[in-house]
């Protein structure tokens, strides 16, 4: 486990300390995934694991996605929670007949009569370097359309220390998205474990304008722009959507009848997409309480790209999102300054790869 020097840790330090934490209080607990015991531990995520606990609770695996995942829910019908961790979302595609076909459904076929399906599996999402369309992909949409699943996807520290020891004690299955470029991300975390509810969005900023819903990277993003928006005198309400499954409907039907706009920020494609849900509870509860039609910013409906001339201008950035919200009001905008000493495909100089 990291050593701390205070109450300020980054993304991937707190998902270290929930894990250590985790394994501490439930001896049960068992932890295992592709490099996960590698010289860089899955960006020091899984950090100092083994050396703790041992090589029967925490150990590496080959590339065998629907194997390892039937292996794992195996394990927690036998009464050992289960922590999965794959560094790619995209290839966890292979273990869909795993979680669909029988990690979704077993606790509903079988009421706790033939074990309990208690297993979270981090999905590590996100570009970076040119990974292109089979490497990149941001999934949440799909895993979401399953009943049976929860799919949470945590954007600051504090959350998502809270959020995995959360998943790890709940009875029911998890999908546990990480962004790759928040892992670096620093902010207030408790030494202490804590809990943080799986089924509740947050607000992380109260306006009476605009309802702004983000997902993901899409909330720092956001956040680059408070000042610009401010300056505009535009009173945005910022909700944090945290839980793509259950949804928090309740905080978003406030929110929008309170402000009569809304716009969703979505790291997945366009189409059916998780903005394409809000979208639709917003027309179903609100549509008299509208003052201008939703808008969305997802990334558009083809494969992500990989040269660097196309990546440009395929995902959007705080700029794209100044200038969505300012068109709602009909403002005029001006760009921020980019950074030009680290090019737009890594988050920051300290982004040395994708592993």
């Amino acid at each position: 486990m990291y050593i701390r020097k205070n109450n300020k840790i980054t993304f991937v330090e707190a998902i270290n300390e929930s894990i250590h934490l985790e394994m501490i209080r439930n001896k049960k607990l068992i932890t295992f995934g592709l490099g996960i015991n590698d010289p860089k531990r899955i960006f020091g995520s899984t950090k100092g694991l083994v050396e703790k606990f041992g090589h029967q609770r925490v150990f590496d695996v080959p590339t065998s996605e629907n194997a390892l995942t039937g292996i794992g829910l195996g394990l927690s019908l036998g009464g050992n929670p289960v922590l999965m961790t794959h560094q790619r979302a995209d290839f966890f595609l292979l273990a869909f007949d795993q979680l669909i076909n029988s990690i979704s459904k077993w606790n509903y076929m079988f009421d706790g009569n033939s074990g309990i399906v208690n297993i979270t599996i981090r999905l590590i999402v996100g570009r970076g370097w040119g990974q292109g369309p089979t490497h990149s992909q941001n999934l949440q949409s799909i895993f979401s359309h399953f009943p049976g699943l929860r799919v949470v996807i945590p954007t600051t520290p504090y959350d998502v220390k809270g959020l995995l020891s959360s998943s790890l004690r709940d009875p029911n299955p998890v999908i546990f998205l990480e962004h790759r470029w928040l892992y670096n991300s620093e902010g207030y975390v408790p030494k202490k474990n804590y809990l943080v509810n799986l089924e509740k969005s947050k607000v992380l900023r109260n306006g009476k304008d605009i309802t702004v819903i983000s997902t993901s990277y899409m909330t720092p993003e956001l956040k680059n722009i408070y000042k610009k928006l401010e300056d505009k005198h535009i009173d945005f309400e910022h909700i944090d959507l945290i839980s793509c499954k259950p949804l928090d409907k309740k905080t978003i039907i406030n929110s929008v009848k309170k402000t009569g706009r809304i716009i969703v920020l979505d790291t997945g494609f366009e189409s059916n997409s998780i903005s394409s849900e809000i979208i639709s509870l917003v027309n179903e509860f609100c549509f008299k309480n509208l003052k201008h039609k939703p808008v969305r910013v997802n990334v558009p409906d083809i494969p992500e790209p990989t040269s660097y001339g196309l990546t440009k201008f395929y995902y959007n950035d705080s700029n794209d999102i100044l200038e969505k919200i300012s068109s709602i009001f009909l403002k005029k905008t001006n760009k921020l300054k980019k950074n030009f000493l680290t090019h737009h495909d890594v988050p920051g100089s300290w982004f040395k790869g994708p592993f």
